[in-house]
This record gives C-alpha cells, structure tokens and sequence, in this order.
C-alpha cells in the first residue's frame, strides 16, 4: 500500500473519530465529555498535519490558512473540554464556546472543500457538496446569532456539512485519493 492509500485511510479514520465530541453534547458526564472533545481535537489537528504536504502544492498560502484554522479547531475543542471539566467555565459558556467554533470548523471545511475541488483529489461533486454545506453551515449560524435562537434549526444548517465530511471519510477510506490527482500533484511539486 503507497504512503499517499495509507495517509487517505488515516485522514478518514480521523474525520471519523473527530465526530466523536458530537457524543459530548447528549452527555451527563463531565468527565468523558472532556475526553470526547480531547480525542476530537487531537483528530482534528491530525487530519491538517497529515493533509497539509498533499495538498501544499494545489495553493501553499491556502493550504497554510487551513492548517492553522483547522489547528485552531482542535485546540479549541480540547481547551473548552479542560474547562469544561476544571469547571472553570459554566456548563452556559461552553455552549457559548462551541458556537463560535463552528465558524472555525465551518471555514475550516470550505477552505478543505476548496483545495479538493482545485486538486480533484477526490470526485467534484464531494468537493461541491463540501462547499455548499460549509457555506449553508456559516450562513445559518450567522443567523442563529443574529436571531439569538435557533431561527434555522440544527437540522437544516449542520446536515448538508456532517453529511458531506462523513461520506468524504468514508470515501478516502474506502476509494482514497484520485491516482491521478495525485501524479499531477507530485509532478508539480517535483518542478518546484
């Protein structure tokens, strides 16, 4: 198995295992709420570090602004479950907290939909879909905030996106990257 098969089959294990901290928000337990949103955050940081040298040679400076929003992300989730558990904050303002990181996920994840659609790494619809979602995800939390309530329900702003990363996962496990995509891109760095 080439290293880029394996790096795809990690990347997607870990979108997978990010999704774990949406258990901590049905949890009674403080404690393994806190362990959920560390195991997330830590998957979170390394699907930006095993990415990033793939998909430096689509756009460097994008790739760069992912990297660090994507790393922000997860070392906001495992900070807001330190609090969470240290009882530093309320129970109030970690909801506050993870509010605003779905902006950070959210532009996260358009930024990722967009590098893949310019690299074809995987199929364009995925990519689409990805930046559609991360779009309606952004817009429909502007809203929220703007209205101070769920004026559009989880529903309708979080699905079109948790859908969309779940089958992205699912597809670099089971079908990775685009081969050529992925001579494409090696050739272009090789000319660097």
């Amino acid at each position: 198995m080439n290293s880029y098969r394996k790096t795809a089959i990690i990347v997607g294990v870990l979108i997978l295992i990010a999704y774990c901290v949406l258990g901590s928000l049905f949890l009674e337990s403080k404690i393994i709420a806190m362990l959920l949103e560390l195991i997330s955050g830590a998957a979170s940081i390394g699907v930006a570090v095993l990415i990033f040298p793939i998909l430096k040679p689509v756009n460097k400076n994008l790739t760069l602004g992912y990297t660090a929003v994507k790393i922000i992300e997860g070392v906001v989730y495992i900070v807001a479950g330190i609090l969470l558990f240290s009882q530093i904050i309320k129970p109030e303002t970690h909801v506050w907290i993870n509010e605003y990181h779905v902006y950070i996920f959210g532009t996260a994840f358009l930024m990722l939909s967009y590098l893949l659609y310019q690299s074809k790494l995987v199929p364009r619809f995925i990519s689409v879909w990805g930046i559609i979602g991360s779009t309606v995800l952004l817009l429909a939390t502007l809203i929220n905030m703007i209205a101070l309530g769920p004026a559009i329900p989880f529903f309708f702003s979080h699905l079109p996106v948790i859908s969309n990363e779940i089958f992205l996962a699912l597809w670099l496990i089971v079908k990775g990257f685009n081969q050529s995509a992925i001579a494409s891109l090696s050739a272009k760095t090789d000319t660097n």
